[in-house]
């Protein structure tokens, strides 16, 4: 029960994630679920998650704490990662070690699935978004394709597709991405406000802006009627077909 886009241009790098972790008639919790590590200008590494709050939570904090590296054999904390592939690598590890210990409550029906966006700079090197899947693998995003999503993803994929290239504009990239949002909660109750906004520059190792959107806020709330009475005024211009 969640949605996260990271959208990388080349202006920098966005990343956005809902908060709502149990959605029903009376039940509605919410957790943050983008965290952001360093952002004091050596390092930054921003982290979106989806899937199980258990394995998310226990896998994080064994990152942070330190896991020894199966490659290297050496004990590495997360806020110590020499780049932001080694920090996705570092976290895949801690997903699967948490995963393989949880093991037995699948017997239960126990949901224990979980994968991250992982992204930022170490050191000045070019700011990388990287997708880690449960099992520890990871790909990364290029500029052919700009984003990459996790948890409820259809309703939100089609703005990404038609609007964003990786020349847009980071401003205009993170609109697009909160469209994308608005898309998937109309669609979905599982995923709602409020939204946590990271934003970095190219290379740089602080953020630019790190914001929550809740119900209160004055610009989503004009952006999503905008979008609506948009795609109303856009079919209504379409002629009917003129199949008899």
């Amino acid at each position: 029960m969640t949605y996260c886009v990271g959208v990388l241009v080349k202006d920098g790098l966005a990343m956005l994630a809902d908060t709502r972790t149990n959605a029903g008639v009376d039940n509605v919790s919410t957790y943050r679920k983008l965290r952001i590590f360093g952002n004091d200008g050596r390092r930054l590494i921003a982290v979106a998650s989806a899937g199980s709050l258990s394995t998310t939570q226990t896998a994080m904090e064994r990152a942070r704490l330190g896991i020894t590296a199966p490659d290297t054999k050496q004990v590495e904390m997360l806020e110590e990662a020499t780049s932001i592939h080694r920090a996705a690598y570092l976290l895949g590890q801690a997903i699967r070690f948490t995963r393989d210990e949880m093991e037995g409550l699948k017997q239960e029906e126990v949901n224990i699935d979980a994968t991250l966006l992982v992204g930022g700079s170490v050191g000045g090197e070019p700011t990388r978004l990287f997708l880690v899947y449960g099992a520890g693998n990871f790909i990364e995003c290029c500029s052919d394709t700009p984003y990459l999503q996790i948890g409820e993803t259809k309703y939100g994929r089609p703005i990404l597709d038609r609007a964003l290239t990786y020349d847009t504009e980071l401003d205009e990239a993170v609109k697009i991405a909160l469209i994308s949002f608005s898309s998937t909660m109309r669609s979905d109750l599982a995923v709602g406000l409020p939204i946590d906004v990271v934003t970095m520059r190219s290379g740089a190792c602080t953020a630019e802006l790190v914001h929550r959107i809740d119900d209160q806020d004055e610009y989503y709330r004009d952006l999503d009627e905008r979008w609506s009475e948009a795609l109303r005024a856009a079919q209504a211009s379409i002629p009917r077909p003129p199949y008899r």
